[in-house]
């Protein structure tokens, strides 16, 4: 491979888990910046622009005023101290914590401060960028208060529930208004339900091996066992089926097997809550038939997260041996049954890579990483270690993996290529003096790959097999470390990352590029899992058959099937993929890129039949009109633009340009006559579109109260605004989708979960059942288009997750009786297992 791969070598190898990422806190603190004066600058624009609205308005509302009721004009001069008749419902505290984000530059580059990069945890801007940004947004605008007063005189004769009336939320200070549609008469008899539809998870697509290494065995299940974000994945080779434990709270981070080939451990990362409080790591040993959770241990004794974790052998298994993420990467031993620990010991400030028991002694371990290789000796109650000489050799930067040979041998894989062999020495006392112990030293070095050694594996047999990272081989070694055979795997699957073998011939391989392959040295390997590298955010499904589409920062644009779990094709795009949506015929997908270029693919030839560019900055969302005839492209530019679409899909016509949001879109829904657009913005504005009559702003967003829309993903809207938590700063919620049935409503949050809520769901504090897997933010969702499955995707976990939608029927009912269920109801259900 080219250079590129020798920063992955090296990003492998140094690992986030050395110190904090102060390039990324820099950015989080300069986006910060950004976003407050983003947020001041269009609140200033939005108030200059209601002010000359006003001012054009209030003569013809004094007039009206006067001639319904004097008293109501001489009420209209006095200060307002309350929203009139308008139904208060604050939805959010004061905090600022920058807008809903660019895909390209947000808060969550600060998810790798940790060891595991994955803090969570908000940055604030400061009280005084607070205070100043409320005084601009704290008050409704006199055009509201003037129709609220309107609308309550008895002018119509309307009454609470009625035409005319709105109610508020508010969003970091800001006010936003909601009119409440026709056919609620009233809106405070609303009770919000849980809905009768749940979710299963079905199927993970993906695998984690771009910063994680000793990650993937096969069982005597037939089963390869392996982790992605939150889950821990068994999937069996031959049947194409997989199970999930799902027991963890936060991002697995490593696995071990136990000598039975049943038992399974798996250490997590320590994560944050939703307040940013720091949560505890823990390792669960589990059982891999009955996914049965036989003990948890170290909840409170690990920091940050667990790296590394293996049972003993020589006991058959009675000892399990962990390191940490802390500063000092501490060791301990565990009496794991009884859930005791049995000794503690600072190992290293460096980083650590991988921890073993002898296989003939379980009072020794051998631990390694950046710059040792460590041997440990336990003795009456403590750990004494004894760092491997290198002596006339070349020491290496890391020491990437080890492995026990069947002969009892240590053999290390470093980052210069090298198999080492290592060995006791007696002690060198003309050298050393008296008293001198023995030492490790190194027996024989091995020439054996072009840049790291990132794996190696023994065989049934006594082989040995070697992975290399810049030059992707596979290498069979003779016991004696004769090279026998090798192959290279595809280039764009990257480095070899981890070996498993199957039956002595066939082998699985993860890989640094998130794929996992299968096959043989005889007859090649070809990828049995595959996933994104990068964080991703584009997700759009078919409008006819169950295949969508995913795009992310790793410039790969991947068309999947929901039916059989394949990936149908994947293709390199020349910039970030950040949007996308199939058109109304499904024969082509449209898909936007970061430097508001956007291309159109063939969906079964993956040919660019359409190449086009609107401004310079990134697109972030793309909508096809509910007959195809149009095509809207959303831009961080404030714009949207819109596109007459013709030849199926294949020819494109600029026909005009939504101008009057002053700040960056960031949904947009057709009405489902395909005349009308409601779009959101990164200051949280609702705002309708008469694309029909030339693309024209609706000043009067009551007369939209009742429309009727095609797809609902806008987060902002009187029919969803139940879904946002009390509390919420506007970045909470990332996406949301309602069904095609019309009947509940996905949504995607910056916690990691997955919500469903009855929809319509226009109540605050509204209950849902609640879905954990991620283990970053949820950055889109969307239904298949029968709504028998939902997609989600994760943002730097590079998770796929597909759920089965279970219960609640079929049919496109939108009528919801009332519930007998009270506001007070929980807001969340955790499902079994989830």
């Amino acid at each position: 491979m080219d250079g590129s791969t020798n920063s992955l070598d090296d990003v492998s190898a140094g690992s986030s888990t050395e110190f904090p990422d102060r390039l990324s806190l820099m950015e989080v603190r300069l986006q910060a910046q950004e976003d407050e004066i983003t947020l001041l600058k269009s609140s200033l624009a939005d108030a200059l622009r209601k002010l000359r609205l006003h001012e054009q308005q209030i003569p013809l509302l004094k007039q009206q005023l006067i001639a319904v009721s004097p008293a109501a004009a001489r009420v209209l001069n006095q200060p307002f101290c309350t929203d009139g008749f308008s139904k208060p419902c604050r939805l959010s505290t004061s905090s600022l914590d920058g807008l809903h984000h660019p895909p390209s530059r947000t808060r969550r580059n600060s998810e790798k401060l940790n060891k595991d990069g994955q803090d969570k945890s908000k940055q604030r801007l400061p009280k005084k960028a607070a205070s100043s940004t409320n005084l601009l947004t704290r008050c409704p605008s006199l055009e509201g208060r003037a129709k609220d007063l309107l609308s309550n005189t008895g002018a119509q004769g309307s009454r609470r529930g009625t035409q005319g009336q709105s109610i508020k939320m508010f969003i970091r200070g800001r006010p936003i208004t909601m009119y409440i549609p026709s056919n609620i008469q009233n809106y405070d008899d609303l009770r919000m339900d849980f809905p009768s539809e749940k979710l299963d998870l079905d199927w993970v697509y993906g695998y984690r091996g771009r910063d994680c290494r000793g990650n993937l065995y096969m069982l005597p299940s037939g089963e390869a066992v392996y982790f992605l974000a939150c889950v821990v994945v068994l999937y069996h080779v031959t049947k194409r089926t997989q199970r999930h434990y799902r027991k963890h709270t936060d991002c697995v981070r490593c696995l071990a097997v136990h000598p039975d080939k049943v038992l399974v451990a798996s250490g997590q990362t320590a994560g944050v809550d939703k307040d940013g409080k720091p949560l505890q790591p823990f390792v669960h040993i589990w059982d891999s038939n009955t996914l049965a959770t036989m003990q948890q241990i170290g909840l409170g004794t690990f920091e940050r997260g667990v790296g590394s974790v293996a049972f003993s052998n020589a006991d058959a298994g009675t000892f399990l041996c962990v390191i940490d993420e802390s500063n000092e990467h501490m060791l301990s031993v565990w009496d794991w049954k009884k859930n005791t620990m049995v000794i503690e010991v600072k190992s290293t400030n460096e980083a650590v890579f991988a921890v073993e028991f002898s296989p003939t002694d379980t009072s020794n371990i051998i631990t390694c990483g950046k710059s040792h290789v460590y041997f440990w000796t336990q003795s009456a109650g403590t750990l004494t270690k004894k760092q491997g000489i290198f002596g006339k050799y070349k020491k290496p930067k890391f020491i990437m993996c080890f492995i026990f040979s069947l002969t009892g041998d240590v053999l290390t894989g470093d980052s210069e290529g090298n198999i080492l062999t290592w060995g006791k020495s007696a002690a060198d006392i003309k050298t050393l003096g008296k008293g001198a112990k023995e030492t490790f030293q190194i027996m024989k070095q091995t020439r054996a790959h072009e840049g790291s050694v990132f794996t190696l594996c023994i065989l049934q047999g006594g082989a040995l097999l070697s992975g290399g990272g810049k030059d992707r081989r596979i290498i069979r070694w003779s016991a004696d470390l004769a090279p026998e055979r090798e192959c290279e795997i595809p280039e764009q699957f990257g480095a070899v990352r981890t070996i498993a073998d199957v039956d002595g011939e066939e082998l699985l391989v993860g890989t640094t590029r998130n794929a996992i392959l299968r096959g043989t040295f005889t007859d090649g390997f070809v990828a049995i899992v595959q996933g994104h590298v990068d964080e991703m955010w584009g997700l759009a499904t078919h409008p006819s058959r169950n295949l969508f589409l995913t795009c992310g920062n790793d410039k790969q644009a991947c068309l999947w099937n929901a039916e059989d779990h394949s990936l149908g094709w994947c293709t390199h795009l020349e910039e970030s993929g950040l949007c996308a949506d199939f058109s109304s015929n499904g024969s082509v997908v449209s898909i936007g890129l970061s430097t508001g270029r956007w291309q159109v693919l063939d969906v079964q030839t993956r040919e660019v039949v359409c190449d086009l560019t609107d401004g310079n900055e990134q697109l972030s969302v793309m909508r096809y009109s509910p007959d195809g005839s149009f095509l809207a492209v959303g831009s961080h530019d404030n714009f949207i633009y819109i596109y007459t679409v013709t030849e199926g899909g294949r020819r494109y016509s600029r026909f005009g340009k939504c101008t009057g949001h002053s700040s960056f879109i960031t949904h947009l829904d057709w009405s489902k006559d395909g005349k009308y657009i409601m779009s959101n913005s990164g200051d949280y504005e609702i705002l309708y579109w008469d694309v029909a009559g030339g693309c024209k702003l609706l000043r009067n967003r009551f007369e939209s109260k009742d429309r009727e829309w095609a797809s609902y993903t806008c987060v902002l809207g009187f029919h969803v605004m139940g879904v946002w938590l009390e509390g919420s700063d506007g970045t909470d919620i990332n996406a949301l989708c309602r069904s095609h049935s019309e009947r509940v409503v996905a949504v995607a949050d910056d916690f990691c979960k997955v919500h469903l809520f009855q929809y319509p769901c226009p109540k605050p504090k509204a209950p849902s059942h609640r879905y954990e897997g991620h283990g970053s933010h949820v950055t889109n969702v969307r239904f298949t288009h029968n709504d028998s499955h939902l997609l989600s995707l994760g943002g730097k976990d590079t998770c796929i997750l597909q759920w089965r939608v279970k219960g609640g029927g079929t049919g496109d009912s939108k009528e919801h009786p009332a519930s007998s269920v009270p506001l007070s109801t929980s807001t969340s259900y955790s499902e079994p297992g989830s």
